[in-house]
């Protein structure tokens, strides 16, 4: 088996406690490798996504019968566009645990794979009522994302609404859940109610993790200048006719795969599972990248 670099440095004891515990099922040795390319794998996942995923190769080579693993393998696979392998991970995740907290992005990888009337399917199930309230927000991202990609934008903007959209209490989610819902408003042909609510995700979103201050500053009609692109203030100095006018003295100063084996299978997914996975082979093909919520 080929392995990658792993830097010195990394223990595999930075991964996070429960992962850990998951991993003693392994004999030592093993768990702390297989613990040392998860860690690389959550290093990379936001910068990266492409040497995670091989990283999240390796440690599935090693450890399939781990759940963390899966899980783990599962995002790689879903932030590279692995639509279909990163569906069949969570499955599996999900299976081996019981929990149901990769419900939502197990509807948005059916998104990504071209089936958005499937994941409002998953919208729609009693597993939905199980997750938290983190959770239940990500699943109305995603079903409204879902409406979308159906082009049914008053039914998105519908589907945002909400009593965690109307409150006022600032959540690691707030800022995208207004963010998504001034988007939908924006596709529904009703900009001024979307200014103000790009206004609200920019006051939610201290992190930056959207970029509702541009989608604000577009809609003004603002553009911004790189102020270190000299070559652009070359080029904008140069395309300018000079103007010259009389200077007064006061005016002077200073002035940035692995493939599970038969065995897998057979123990991890039962017959409906792999039914529906062979249905939607030839969908699986050509995926997509879902739109943003």
């Amino acid at each position: 088996m080929r392995r990658l670099p792993i830097p010195d440095d990394v223990t595999g004891f930075e991964i996070d406690a429960d992962v850990r515990q998951d991993l003693k099922s392994l004999p030592k040795t093993l768990a702390d490798d297989v613990a040392r390319n998860l860690v690389m794998v959550a290093r990379l996942l936001d910068t990266e996504p492409e040497e995670a995923y091989n990283y999240s190769r390796v440690a599935l080579r090693l450890a399939s019968r781990v759940a963390s693993v899966r899980e783990a393998a599962g995002f790689a696979s879903y932030m590279t566009q692995r639509y279909s392998e990163a569906l069949t991970e969570f499955r599996a995740a999900k299976r081996m645990t019981g929990r149901v907290d990769l419900w939502p992005v197990m509807a948005d990888c059916e998104r990504g794979l071209g089936r958005p009337e499937r994941a409002l399917a998953m919208a729609g199930e009693p597993e939905v009522k199980q997750l938290d309230k983190a959770g239940q927000v990500e699943m109305r991202l995603v079903a409204a994302g879902a409406r979308a990609d159906l082009e049914q934008f008053d039914a998105a903007v519908v589907t945002l609404q909400s009593p965690e959209l109307a409150s006022s209490a600032i959540h690691p989610w707030t800022a995208r859940l207004r963010y998504a819902y001034a988007d939908a408003l924006i596709a529904a042909g009703r900009a001024d109610e979307a200014r103000e609510w790009f206004v609200k995700a920019v006051e939610a979103d201290s992190d930056g993790s959207t970029n509702a201050s541009e989608r604000l500053a577009e809609i003004d009609g603002v553009e911004f200048t790189d102020a270190l692109d000299e070559d652009a203030e070359d080029e904008a100095q140069e395309s300018e006719e000079p103007v010259r006018k009389p200077i007064a003295k006061d005016e002077i100063g200073d002035d940035r795969m692995i493939f599970e084996d038969e065995e897998d299978v057979e123990e991890f997914y039962d017959d409906d599972d792999l039914e529906i996975d062979e249905e939607y082979d030839e969908d699986s093909s050509e995926e997509k990248k879902p739109k943003q919520a």
